[in-house]
């Protein structure tokens, strides 16, 4: 006897089952033969022969016997009866096993059981014609003979599970057998027409959406020839359509624009909304989306660059460079924001243009000087009438590239009200941790700026909120030195003015002593700003010249300037002629640059008053105050003097305000050259702020100020020991003109000038 193991098969007796012989093979058995024993154990799971325990089958199985073997080795086995098996045994290959009959209990008659057979077979029939391979079905359908032969033949077809299986084959009534055959064949029938049904309308619907779709591929292909044919004629929604696939947006953004782009189709041209919805369409498809990677950068050309266009500014353009370099090795955005910070005139705006034309980018510039209301930089809502992108987004339009270099100039310039702070504003615009998601309120969609090379620019960093002064690297821009004056004015400011004027380089020719003169006497800023416009009058009166035909060719020499610039009308402090007691030259920081200023202070007969006069601010009035309680300590016998006369001190220039705390060592060699009768040396000059115990303390600005003494003629400077380091910021001319002096003590300065 052959033992054949079956797993969610269905056989019942009396159905005649065809089989491989390579099925049915076993180790031991050299071949199988007609009419040899075969018998069907039914698995509970599918496993490997090599697996296979005594307890992985179910106790009823089939009996059957081989019917027929042909010629191609296919093998019919017709199954018998219903068996118990008992003592079953299983080795790697070979399973033994015994068993006994079990009767059916014949509980149906005949007729029933031909009922039954007849009714599922006419409705298999039925049920087969809606499918294509219902012909081919319809010839196995009539061949069945009995319901055990209908349940064998769709048991792999069933709906039911291999233990509902199992439990038709255990069923010992064949009334109950029959019945859940019946269950089974009609549950596979109602539920292969539901998932044809479903199959039928899913198909519906997929066939009407390809449709669909290849009538709007034609409709876009014909309107796109109309297009190219008549481009005069594009609808403001198809130009929009073609921007918003060509823009490559972030998703987000392609939402809200579709969006936008449905609400304009429904409003139509003549909509009340239609023209808000087409400026919106309008921004943000002309922005850039595409991310550009940078070209290469060679450092060596940016340093040509940036030579080219700006003399001097060493150290500037050092740091410039060293900004290119890091993100030459990071290969995207990196660094510091950069905060330019110097007198007017100083090239802070002119650099960010070379800056941009070294890294090939896009130039925009944005003035931020006077905004004080906060959309300013972030936009307005569109639910206001007239509402604007912010300036950034703007400016961004205007680049029209993701990347380029923004100049927001006169960052120190703005303002705060009840518009709100547009201060506080930036320090998202200029944050690289949350610029790649800036959200304008016009836009309300995110974008990346973290591309953008911001470069700021101020006159001062007072101004400035200490949050957003925070999240920029302050760059100093000193004033230029007559020498930088120069050339500056001979390798770019000259040859530019000739071109704008129209006047060739042999018709005019300024001498060098010419521009000396124009620099010492008709400028006194610390930048080229006032310089220029000078050169640009000397031109335009030489252009009337060259018109009128009075000279073919001009040579303005130092003589000659007067009579194309007419008289100097600057008038610049200069060095005392002659030591006056309480008299001192100071030095003084202002946003135009480094000034040298005299404190002046006199004694009248009275009680013991103070006066100070010269428009001085808080600071320096308490800066003379801490004078004038020094001097009495360091003086006491002299001092008496002040007790029986008023103290008058003034600084001139009275109309103009003054304010700063780097005055106090210059209030205190006033008062004490006053007192005690000494005069102090023109040629010094000083600058520091004191306190009560006597320490000069370190001040601001310092080579604005070097800049001004050295101007001016001075020869001998006092300043703070702890600004010893700032003298590297210094050009070397000035430092060569002068002999700088760093003081600890106010002792060491009056020791050195009330001594000398």
């Amino acid at each position: 006897m052959i033992i054949v193991p079956i797993y969610d098969m269905m056989i019942l007796p009396g159905v005649t089952f065809y089989f491989k012989s390579e099925i049915l093979q076993r180790p031991d058995i050299a071949e199988i033969k007609k009419d040899e024993d075969i018998l069907f154990i039914v698995q509970k799971t599918d496993k490997e022969r090599g697996a296979m325990t005594a307890d992985d089958f179910y106790p009823v199985g089939i009996s059957g016997k081989v019917d027929n073997i042909d010629s191609e080795g296919n093998i019919s086995i017709k199954a018998n009866e219903r068996v118990e098996i008992c003592d079953i045994e299983v080795s790697e290959q070979v399973i033994e096993a015994s068993a006994s009959s079990l009767e059916d209990k014949e509980d149906i008659t005949p007729e029933e059981v031909g009922q039954k057979f007849e009714k599922i077979k006419s409705s298999l029939l039925k049920f087969v014609q809606g499918f294509q391979w219902g012909v081919w079905a319809r010839s196995f359908i009539l061949h069945w003979r009995s319901l055990d032969e209908v349940a064998c033949a769709l048991s792999g077809y069933l709906t039911i599970s291999s233990e509902e299986k199992y439990a038709i084959m255990e069923t010992g009534s064949k009334k109950e057998r029959y019945e859940k055959i019946e269950a089974a064949v009609y549950e596979f029938m109602a539920v292969s027409k539901i998932s044809r049904e479903a199959e039928d309308a899913q198909e519906e619907t997929n066939e009407q959406a390809y449709r669909e779709m290849a009538i709007k591929k034609q409709i876009e292909i014909l309107q796109r020839q109309l297009d190219e044919m008549h481009p005069e004629n594009i609808s403001d929604v198809r130009r929009f359509e073609s921007k918003l696939n060509e823009s490559g947006m972030n998703e987000e953004a392609r939402r809200e624009a579709d969006k936008v782009l449905n609400r304009m189709k429904q409003e139509g041209k003549d909509g009340h909304e239609y023209g808000m919805l087409y400026d919106y369409l309008d921004f943000l498809t002309s922005l850039s989306w595409q991310t550009h990677e940078d070209d290469n950068v060679d450092l060596l050309e940016a340093e040509r660059i940036l030579d080219e266009d700006h003399y001097g500014l060493k150290k500037v353009k050092e740091r410039i460079i060293q900004q290119m370099a890091v993100m030459i090795l990071n290969k995207k955005q990196a660094g510091s924001i950069l905060l330019f910070v110097g007198p007017p005139g100083t090239g802070k705006t002119s650099i960010g243009q070379s800056i941009a034309r070294a890294l090939h980018r896009g130039y925009v510039r944005i003035s931020l000087g006077g905004i004080r209301d906060e959309a300013e930089i972030r936009g307005h809502r569109r639910t206001y009438i007239g509402a604007m992108p912010g300036r950034i987004m703007e400016g961004m339009k205007r680049s029209g590239v993701m990347n380029p270099v923004m100049v927001l100039d006169e960052v120190d310039k703005l303002a705060k009200d009840y518009g709100g702070d547009p201060a506080s504003a930036l320090l998202e615009v200029l944050d690289p941790e949350q610029n790649s998601n800036f959200t304008d309120h016009y836009m309300n969609v995110p974008y990346d700026l973290s591309k953008v090379l911001f470069v700021c620019t101020a006159n001062t960093t007072d101004t400035i909120p200490e949050p957003l002064l925070n999240r920029m690297e302050v760059i100093q821009f000193p004033g230029y030195t007559a020498l930088e004056k120069f050339q500056i004015a001979r390798k770019h400011l000259i040859p530019k003015a000739m071109l704008s004027m129209g006047i060739k380089a042999r018709n005019l020719n300024i001498t060098d002593g010419a521009l000396r003169k124009i620099i010492d006497d008709y400028t006194m800023e610390s930048g080229v700003r006032g310089l220029k416009k000078q050169i640009d009058t000397l031109c335009r009166s030489a252009a009337v010249k060259l018109v009128k035909e009075e000279q073919k060719s001009i040579t303005v020499s130092e003589k000659r300037v007067a009579e194309f610039l007419g008289r100097n009308v600057l008038h610049h402090e200069g060095i005392l002629e002659e030591k006056i007691p309480g008299v001192v030259t100071g030095l003084a920081w202002t946003s135009a640059g480094g000034e040298i200023l005299f404190i002046e202070t006199s004694l009248t007969k009275g009680s013991g008053k103070i006066q100070i006069t010269g428009q001085l601010g808080e600071v320096m009035k308490e800066s003379a105050q801490i004078a004038i309680t020094l001097v009495k300590s360091l003086y006491p016998e002299e001092a008496e003097k002040l007790n029986t006369n008023d103290l008058h001190i003034h600084v001139p220039a009275g109309a103009v305000p003054k304010d700063g705390p780097s005055a106090g060592i210059t209030l205190l060699t006033a008062i004490a050259s006053l007192i005690t009768g000494r005069g102090v040396d023109p040629e010094y000059a000083m600058t520091g702020e004191i306190s009560l115990r006597g320490r000069i303390m370190p001040i601001g600005g310092l080579p604005e100020k070097l800049l001004a003494a050295q101007r001016a003629g001075i020869t001998k400077v006092f300043i703070p020991e702890d600004n010893i380091d700032d003298l590297e910021e210094v050009a070397e001319e000035v430092k060569g003109k002068l002999q700088i002096l760093p003081v600890k003590k106010v002792t060491d300065v009056l020791k050195t000038v009330l001594t000398s």
